[in-house]
């Protein structure tokens, strides 16, 4: 008898897993230039729903995994990003043409305020501020919390936000498992990661956990980031700097 369940147990997950299968296209599009009706190379596609991600080659084509009324989100730098929904037209048709918009730059008056140097590297040494920034360890842990000048009480706010419902991590990872989930799955391909290693405008991974630019600065310095990481960070640093704070917070809070 337990020999007769298992087998049904096993053709019931083939019979799954055959119809994900059967449900998931692979598709082609071709990204243009709106103005010029150029093919653009070196966009990044991410489907947000499997969380994986593909570039277009030379002439602007792209291939990727997809199943009907999955999210793709498009980005080139200099272009205005878009997100474009797979219909059943493009999946029976295979492939698609869609055109990205050049962003309007206007360039912002930068003011300089350079240094008094002297020349003499001991004293412009002095003369010239330094921040520093520190990594506290947590007993079994495997990872630290960087925490800048500002900050020097390493993970008191993760902790202490556990122990406190109002507290803006305690809301932000008790209602976004989902979303986080998915910002983990993101480690999980090579060009998602190289994507992000390139980016500086949390524009991605706000889109993922749902939030705007600003929430993320602030996940950040709640979790004991300095005040230089979260301005210099490329968005695979903060996308590691997120998903290790979760998991700090989930092990702080199961002790």
């Amino acid at each position: 008898m337990r020999y007769f369940v298992v087998f049904l147990l096993f053709l019931s997950l083939s019979s799954v897993t055959a119809q994900i299968a059967e449900r998931t296209q692979r598709v082609s599009g071709t990204v243009l230039d709106d103005t010029k009706s150029k093919p653009l190379p070196n966009v990044n596609i991410i489907n947000l729903n499997s969380v994986r991600g593909t570039i277009t080659d030379d002439k602007g084509v792209f291939e990727i995994n997809v199943q009907v009324n999955d999210t793709l989100h498009i980005s080139l730098i200099g272009f205005q990003s878009i997100r474009v929904r797979v219909t059943n037209d493009w999946i029976k048709t295979k492939t698609t043409q869609i055109s990205l918009t050049e962003k309007a730059i206007a360039l912002e008056e930068v003011v300089l305020t350079p240094y008094n140097l002297t020349g003499y590297l001991q004293v412009d040494a002095k003369l010239i501020p330094v921040k520093e920034n520190y990594r506290y360890g947590i007993s079994g842990l495997p990872y630290g919390y960087e925490a800048g000048e500002y900050s020097p009480n390493a993970f008191n706010r993760v902790l202490g936000s556990i122990f406190n419902p109002t507290d803006m991590l305690y809301n932000f990872f008790g209602n976004k498992p989902k979303e986080l989930r998915k910002l983990k799955e993101m480690n999980k391909d090579d060009t998602v990661r190289n994507l992000l290693a390139s980016k500086f405008d949390r524009e991605t991974i706000a889109i993922m956990l749902g939030v705007n630019k600003k929430d993320i600065a602030e996940i950040l310095e709640r979790c004991n980031y300095s005040e230089q990481f979260i301005k210099t960070a490329n968005d695979l640093q903060v996308l590691d700097a997120i998903n290790d704070c979760y998991e700090e917070y989930k092990i702080l809070k199961r002790k």
